[in-house]
């Protein structure tokens, strides 16, 4: 049985208040004292009950992450990264996913502070927009990921999609390719991903002198690999088909390099293929899978330590952070690992 207070207080012939002060690191110990009571918390090898702990402070312990696909490998690469940025700190985390549904989001954001089970939230919204997040009634601490929500008076960590897709589709016009499609283009509000990295990739092929094309540009759903198989499909049947893609995701990098296997077609001899996200999967593809790398970690550690000072009392204005990224080049564009 683990050792309790009362018997550490016993071994250093101090009170259990005594000893309860050096457990939780309050100031009003004597230095000796102090020193006799950590021999005896080690000696006995007593483990403070963190529930309890917490629950002292006003603090469950616990830090939600919601996203929308927990499914999707991206988010669960960061997932792991938020977790083990949460664990240093010594939190845990709740993870939810929403399926980016609004009442769903709603119900997790909107939520008063009694019913919240969680001392902050680190949420990635594709429904809510800013005014939603200005009007909940709880003062819960919330960093944002993503680029769903613009000036929502919250921290907010993101990528920059634009800039990110026009190195991605750059690459691909430094290699000589000119018949650049793209796919992963949405329209829906609520799905701005899609849409500014349709901007990036215009911008690269403007700057290039060469013009974007709508019939080489192709909308999808979702960003999974059977979007992205059923999209190359349709490229592939056009009179004149791409000599290069830029996926918006890995996933749908995945499944158009599948459809372009398939049709007998090399990558990158005959179609050059460049994703987003660095994904383990594309990694370990055949051919290796050229990409753009959001700094995961980074997200991660940006957005703990943004919760953890606002929970600290930090009333500084809203913080928006951009993430680093690169081009990771592998054999979908180069031949070479």
């Amino acid at each position: 049985m683990p050792a309790t207070l009362r018997e550490v207080a016993e071994r250093a012939g101090v009170s259990v208040r005594t000893v309860s002060n050096v457990v939780n690191d309050f100031p009003q110990v004597a230095p000796e004292t102090r020193a006799r009571v950590q021999r005896a918390l080690d000696e006995l090898g007593y483990q403070p009950n963190a529930v309890a702990r917490t629950l002292r402070r006003g603090r469950s312990g616990l830090i939600a992450l919601v996203l929308p696909e927990l499914d999707v490998p991206y988010f669960a690469e960061l997932t792991r990264a938020v977790i083990e940025q949460a664990a240093a700190a010594g939190y845990t985390v709740v993870v939810d996913q929403t399926d980016g549904d609004p009442v769903r989001e709603r119900e997790l954001v909107m939520r008063g502070n009694r019913a919240a089970m969680f001392d902050g939230l680190i949420f990635n919204p594709l429904a809510l927009g800013g005014a939603d997040l200005r009007d909940r009634p709880s003062s819960t601490p919330v960093v944002l990921l993503g680029e769903r929500v613009v000036q929502g008076g919250l921290d907010h960590i993101m990528i920059d999609n634009v800039g990110a897709a026009e190195v991605a589709t750059r690459h691909l016009v430094e290699l000589g390719r000119r018949r650049i499609a793209a796919i992963g283009d949405q329209s829906d509000e609520s799905r701005r991903t899609g849409r500014l990295r349709t901007e990036g990739y215009q911008a690269a092929l403007n700057a290039a002198g060469l013009e974007p094309l709508p019939e080489l540009i192709r909308p999808t759903t979702y960003f999974h690999r059977a979007d992205g198989a059923a999209a190359m499909a349709d490229l592939l049947a056009l009179p004149d088909p791409p000599d290069a893609v830029f996926c918006y995701n890995d996933l749908l990098a995945l499944g158009a390099l599948r459809t372009i296997l398939s049709h007998g077609l090399r990558v990158p001899e005959d179609i050059a293929l460049v994703g987003f996200d660095d994904i383990e999967d594309g990694r370990y593809s055949t051919p290796s899978l050229t990409t753009i790398s959001p700094n995961k970690t980074q997200i991660a550690q940006h957005a703990v330590e943004l919760l953890l000072r606002r929970l600290d009392g930090d009333t500084s204005p809203p913080a928006e952070l951009p993430a680093d990224y690169e081009l990771i080049v592998r054999e979908s564009t180069t031949g070479k690992h």
